[in-house]
């Protein structure tokens, strides 16, 4: 059987490995970092392709006792035993028991920005009708104003303008209106008229609330939907339209 010896005694005068000190303990989690240099020995299993992580534990007596690793499953289990056994072999002369190596494979190791930009993209694509764009503009005509809402739903892209008078209340209304427009084209085998919006206070804070008419086939539906006013009154309308929206027209896809 094979016999495994410290992984690196501490030589005078080397300060690369830290040597207990009087009154501490030699092992692992003792305000010694890493007498025996443990830590050396698992960068370096942990540089090896495929590795994600390792973890050694040790004697008191500073021999390897278990090594502990995570790897990616494109290299067989046993591969990564041998890579391990030959690197510690070559690199710190320490011969270790196969058996003391315990390999777990992971398929799926990702960063976490990438995760996170997965599962934004899954819950976009969970929504029936996302928002593209709003713009406000003066209006040709004097005191009136012309809202653009972009929308899209799955590849398809639809805008809608719809002209209103420059009042806080109508702008709301034809941003609202215009959402709705983008909507009826977006579901051609359903309609959406606006029945009306409004701004509402509540909990100290500022809400568009609106109410669209869903008709799909001989069914007809009032819908109601709520945003609070964030960034501008005429978004918060887009938003709310939507949040009426959606839940009834992913039950007709």
């Amino acid at each position: 059987m094979a016999t495994t010896k410290p992984i690196r005694e501490a030589d005078e005068g080397d300060e690369s490995l830290p040597r207990p000190q009087p009154g501490t303990a030699g092992g692992l989690g003792s305000p010694v970092p890493d007498p025996w240099g443990v830590k050396r020995a698992e960068n370096l299993i942990v540089g090896l392709t495929g590795v994600l992580s390792a973890s050694i534990v040790v004697t008191p007596q500073g021999e390897i006792a278990e090594i502990h690793v995570l790897a990616q499953n494109d290299i067989p289990a046993k591969q990564v035993v041998r890579n391990i056994e030959s690197a510690l072999m070559a690199q710190l002369g320490v011969k270790i028991d196969h058996r003391k190596i315990s390999v777990a494979q992971t398929a799926d190791v990702r960063p976490i920005e990438a995760l996170q930009e997965e599962a934004i993209s899954t819950r976009a694509k969970k929504r029936v009708v996302v928002f593209r764009g709003l713009w406000v503009r003066p209006s040709e005509r004097l005191q009136r104003v012309v809202v653009r809402v972009k929308l899209a739903f799955g590849e398809r892209e639809t805008e809608n303008e719809q002209e209103g008078t420059d009042t806080l209340r109508n702008r709301v209304e034809t941003a609202a209106r215009a959402s709705a427009g983008c909507l009826d084209e977006l579901l051609p085998d359903n309609s959406i008229a606006l029945e009306g919006a409004t701004l509402i206070e509540a909990f100290d804070r500022k809400f568009v609330l609106v109410a669209v008419h869903g008709l799909g086939g001989r069914e007809a539906q009032l819908l109601t939907g709520t945003a609070e006013i964030r960034e501008s009154a005429e978004r918060a309308a887009v938003l709310a339209v939507l949040d009426a929206t959606n839940r009834w027209a992913d039950a007709r896809r």
